[in-house]
């Protein structure tokens, strides 16, 4: 039988945007205390049974965060060419932490990103992931 534990951390990052083409006032720049959740997936558990350390991801949430904080989003490379929707930045985060996470967590423990949730405001949010 195949296990799947699904770990999830949260982080915040304040950072400003705006929405090129937007008929509404979203064009004009302002800024969000958005809200990450980061689901991570593990299949193993390690000899104490964890699948993998809270801390540890939220470590690397944390550092993928740093690079979005107190920034304009439309300056940032990873949106050169897109705006910084919700959207884009659920999808760049769970390519950034998957990176981290691929890099730093025991291969032993199958662990990789599942999905990432975003959220603009309470009460607006998108998730994103990929199918393996």
């Amino acid at each position: 039988m195949k296990r799947n534990y699904e770990l999830s951390v949260r982080g915040e990052f304040c950072a400003a945007h705006r929405l090129d083409g937007y008929p509404g006032n979203c064009q004009n720049t302002h800024g969000h205390n958005w809200g990450v959740t980061a689901y991570v997936l593990c299949q193993d558990l390690d000899k104490i049974g964890m699948g993998l350390d809270f801390r540890e991801i939220k470590l690397l949430l944390r550092e993928a965060l740093s690079s979005l904080d107190h920034a304009c989003l439309n300056d940032l490379e990873p949106f050169n060419g897109q705006n910084p929707t919700a959207e884009n930045i659920a999808r760049h985060l769970y390519h950034d932490l998957g990176r981290r996470l691929a890099e730093r967590a025991p291969k032993t423990s199958g662990a990789r990103v599942s999905r990432i949730r975003i959220a603009e405001t309470p009460g607006a949010e998108v998730t994103y992931w990929e199918e393996p």
